[in-house]
């Protein structure tokens, strides 16, 4: 099914967003419960192994659910209009990285990171990247030229504790540290995951650094 899971994912997914409602979820979810999760699950414990070799660390599997949590959103619309899985690392930190893979309707993305840093880790985030900046830049640009991308800093000024002109103050206005890139439509999904993966894997490496340290 890896094969075509993306094709799938997709058609459901643009559907889903066109009439985002329980009455349209109700009548399709046949295609979710029996195709698309049994088919994602199986792409998780199938890439598993091979992801806590590539980190030295075992790992655990996610599959999100499709509901939204719309409690505290403006945006009532009840199902999510993505498929989205995730590996967390199990290596007994305060807070440990993740890899992850996505299928929305116009993108296929794998990335890897900490969506948002807890006090004691963007702490050290910070000591790391003002204390460091040359090597953590370097892992910057070697992921950049796989083709990863990071996530827009969430501050708009540099903390005051440190300079203006910081070479790596865009870093500095982090609260949490997470890249991506859009892997298409591979042929082989499976090898292509793992190949992104390992690609992004020296940023994946370095948080797991900071969580430790």
């Amino acid at each position: 099914m890896s094969d075509t899971l993306i094709q799938t994912a997709q058609a459901f997914y643009a559907q889903l967003a066109a009439s985002n409602a329980k009455p349209w979820w109700d009548g399709n979810r046949a295609t979710y419960d029996t195709v698309l999760k049994p088919a994602a699950l199986a792409l998780l414990d199938d890439l598993a192994p091979d992801l806590a070799a590539l980190v030295d660390a075992s790992v655990t599997s996610k599959l999100f659910r499709p509901h939204r949590d719309v409690r505290f959103s403006k945006d009532k619309t009840p199902y999510k209009t993505h498929l989205h899985m995730m590996w967390s690392l199990d290596i007994g930190a305060r807070q440990s990285p993740v890899f992850f893979f996505g299928i929305g309707t116009d993108d296929v993305t794998v990335g890897t990171g900490m969506m948002g840093f807890d006090k004691p880790v963007l702490a050290d985030w910070r000591k790391f990247v003002d204390l460091d900046h040359k090597r953590i830049l370097g892992i910057v640009d070697r992921i950049g030229d796989h083709g990863f991308r990071l996530r827009e800093p969430a501050l708009k000024r540099i903390p005051p504790a440190y300079p203006a002109d910081h070479p790596a103050g865009h870093l500095l206005r982090m609260k949490g540290c997470v890249a991506s890139k859009d892997i298409g439509q591979p042929g082989d999904l499976r090898g292509a995951i793992l190949d992104a993966c390992r690609d992004v894997s020296p940023l994946t490496n370095l948080l797991v650094q900071i969580a430790e340290a």
